[in-house]
């Protein structure tokens, strides 16, 4: 085995997985270190990709070159797209996923490329040399020196479970945690933190009753992640079912409280705030006599259920208890009993805009050791350390994406810069140009960029401008031809929107909010031949054209401030007309341009115009 590499990649979970295959194809050896070869992309919790803003990120990681929407559509079970009656800027694609399958397509992808080595062991110890990470040291006793060293810990440092009264030291069940990192990145200067999430209980499928359950299908006629010809979407799926908790499981569950780790003190660490646990839920919303429940297949073959919405530390025996009371678990047999873990967090606005640590170079960090919480926040991340790490070993420019370019950017600039006291989760809401980051455009968006910095491929671009060719020409068809009453009223009076007396361009009858461009196949051979990916880039383009016009007016405006640059060697504290809080902020973070500055928590209007004053503008 080599002794020395380009990059060192520090656990394989999603973060790590997308960090070694970004690297590598770009060029970089890597070796990544796992504490378990079995489980490589291991879906610590929900079996799914996706989801509000979720979706939106892995068709992002897709579009770049990424590998997380390629594997999620090779071993997806069931595939919905969430806010279909919301606007397009809404639409998020989710899969739920065979949990074996996506950790074995994640093995074999990375096992495929030739510039990745692996190694089964412990890194226990970080250590730098002038200011810069050179090598790292592990349970067995290897050293193993590299260029750049990327930290993707997940929940292992210092991960402590907790069921009930009992807590032992781990980062996933059944797996040893990770200690000693926390320690040298302490003394290198470095503030840590501790955080808490948690997981359900796993029941035996067959001691469920299903009939007594709401089934929920995936969609009709299935989409999928990934832009490239590489998957195909799903010709059969599995279902997934709802049912609800009641009264009398609240009651079970409140018998246990003085048992819960969540209410005893046992737990220090902050827990996600929009994923909190049955506990929780009932103590915060005591007001609601019932909590919806999703029970969702682990996988085609398995039997194992996933009870989304039940995650619990409570003991055992209260589990057991309130889960036979809700509708269809009369007779539930648990393989496995949910759990809170605890486990060291760095505060981001420790890092720059590449992920890199501000106080030790060629150190990047990704996934939740930065505060995060799920797999796609975590994968994004990867990516981008991915990219980085092998970018500054090349002395080549930083690759960063900006808000207006995608939820990437968003996620990594509201982490450097706010910093995140809680588990942070990517909501549409977060971002102000979301008309313009739809999970739709995404290869629009960041396909060249991944291609330019030689990620994607050659046949992504390719397969780009066909689509765009295609999508002109449909919207050159659609703005051009003019409807006929006759044409077009029987179909205009069954949406029951007003007819029309005289002839009049196809895109005002698309204009509409009743009316959807494949209302048309019946009546032009035009439409009904078209892909239907091809009709619904159309359709968003044709509606939202004045919007996304303006968000791009509105884009242009901000990155004016992000042209100007500020000094990493400026003290602030000289600025005594800062308020003393900017003052501290700025000191901490040390923003690179005006835009950065305007973000930071803290930093006000009158602040930012203290700034423009002291550039001489």
């Amino acid at each position: 085995m080599r002794k020395e590499y380009d990059v060192i990649v520090i656990g394989a979970g999603h973060a790590g997985c997308e960090a070694a295959h970004a690297a590598a194809t770009m060029g970089s050896r890597v070796i990544l270190i796992t504490m378990n070869m079995e489980t490589i992309a291991k879906m610590s919790c929900n079996p799914a990709m996706g989801g509000v803003a979720k979706g939106q990120i892995i068709r992002e990681i897709d579009a770049l070159g990424g590998m997380s929407g390629i594997i999620t559509d090779k071993t997806m079970l069931q595939f919905r797209m969430l806010n279909r009656s919301k606007g397009a800027a809404m639409f998020s694609p989710r899969a739920q996923s065979d949990r074996m399958r996506f950790s074995e397509e994640w093995r074999l992808e990375l096992e495929s490329n030739p510039n990745i080595d692996f190694m089964q062991d412990n890194v226990t110890s970080l250590f730098e040399t002038s200011g810069r990470i050179s090598s790292v040291k592990t349970s067995m006793g290897y050293e193993v020196f590299g260029k750049a060293v990327i930290v993707t810990s997940g929940t292992f440092l210092n991960g402590l479970i907790h069921i009930g009264t009992k807590n032992f030291g781990g980062g996933r069940m059944a797996e040893t945690n990770s200690v000693g990192i926390t320690a040298d990145l302490v003394k290198f200067g470095f503030e840590a933190g501790r955080m808490k999430t948690g997981t359900p209980p796993r029941i035996d499928g067959r001691s469920l009753d299903y009939t007594v359950m709401e089934r929920q299908d995936g969609d009709e006629n299935p989409g999928k992640f990934s832009f490239s010809n590489k998957t195909q979407s799903l010709k059969n799926q599995l279902p997934c079912y709802i049912t609800y908790t009641n009264e009398n499981v609240h009651d079970i569950l409140r018998e246990g409280f003085d048992r819960s780790p969540m209410f005893n003190g046992s737990i220090s660490g902050l827990g996600p705030r929009y994923c909190p646990s049955i506990e929780d839920k009932i103590n915060r919303f005591a007001e609601r006599d019932r909590h919806q429940i999703f029970v969702e297949p682990e996988g085609w073959k398995t039997v194992e259920m996933y009870i989304n919405g039940f995650s619990t530390s409570l003991p055992e025996d209260i589990q057991e208890k309130a889960l036979r009371l809700i509708p269809g678990f009369k007779d539930a047999k648990i393989f496995r009993p949910g759990y809170a873990i605890e486990y060291d967090f760095f505060p981001p606005t420790q890092l720059k805009a590449n992920l890199e640590t501000k106080i030790i170079n060629n150190l990047f960090f990704a996934g939740q050791i930065n505060g995060t919480t799920g797999y796609e926040e975590a994968a994004c991340q990867g990516l981008m350390a991915g990219i980085n790490a092998h970018l500054k070993i090349n002395d080549k420019q930083e690759f960063i994406l900006k808000r207006s370019e995608a939820y990437i950017g968003v996620l990594i600039d509201d982490l450097i810069n706010k910093g995140t006291e809680e588990p942070y989760r990517m909501f549409t809401s977060r971002a102000e140009f979301r008309i313009l980051l739809r999970q739709d455009n995404a290869d629009n968006r960041l396909t060249q960029l991944g291609y330019n910095i030689g990620l994607a491929s050659q046949e992504r671009i390719e397969d780009l401008s066909i689509k765009n060719d295609k999508v002109k020409s449909l919207i050159h068809y659609i703005k051009n031809h003019s409807c006929e009453p006759n044409e077009v009223n029987p179909l205009l009076e069954s949406k029951q929107t007003s007819q029309i007396d005289q002839k009049v361009k196809l895109d005002k009858i698309v204009l509409r909010p009743q009316i959807e461009i494949n209302d048309f196949n019946t009546i032009y051979d035009r439409i009904s031949d078209e892909d239907d990916e091809i009709k619904e880039e159309a359709e968003i383009l044709i509606k939202y054209e004045s919007y996304i016009e303006k968000e791009k007016q509105m884009v242009e405006k901000v990155l004016k401030l992000e042209h100007l640059k500020l000094s990493s060697e400026f003290d602030y504290s000289t600025l005594k007309t800062l308020s003393l809080e900017s003052r501290e902020k700025l000191n901490k973070i040390k923003p690179e341009n005006i835009g950065q500055a305007s973000r930071i928590s803290g930093v006000s209007p009158s602040d930012i115009s203290v700034l423009l004053v002291h550039l001489g503008r």
